[in-house]
């Protein structure tokens, strides 16, 4: 599987994804889907006619009821492994200030951790969007 980052005025791609990797203070802030033991960063598809940040700002709130918050998009990313192709999304950060009751869609628990735990649900993605989030706030 091989992960690449695209600047956001990247060439004409179709976004699929919303992927918007979120913290509360100084903890990252990551869900537990009802149907997996492992942890992830808020994210899913975009509708038919809706924006990136629009799908972002949806997802955000459906899966960990984000209430108040400042979202950034970083860039576009891209996944690809042999014979499948590229699929494409746009990478976010969001400081969220307040979280309401979690939604009862598909996420089970949300938690705040000091560190990206170990068992997150996509481990070979992770690490490349984390590096650029994190590249992404030193720089704010």
């Amino acid at each position: 599987m091989i992960v690449t980052l695209h600047p956001s005025g990247a060439a004409e791609v179709s976004l699929k994804y919303v992927v918007i990797f979120m913290k509360q203070g100084e903890d990252w802030v990551l869900v537990r889907h009802r149907e997996r033991s492992t942890w992830e960063f808020a994210g899913g598809h975009i509708e038919p006619g809706e924006t990136p940040d629009e799908a972002a700002s949806r997802e955000l709130y459906e899966e960990t009821g984000a209430e108040v918050y400042q979202l950034y998009p970083i860039c576009i990313y891209s996944v690809s492994r042999e014979e499948v192709p590229a699929s494409f999304g746009m990478l976010y950060f969001a400081a969220v200030d307040n979280f309401g009751p979690l939604p009862d869609y598909e996420m089970a628990e949300i938690r705040r951790f000091r560190e990206i735990p170990e068992g997150v649900t996509y481990p070979e993605i992770y690490p490349t969007l984390i590096a650029r989030v994190n590249d992404y706030i030193s720089q704010l």
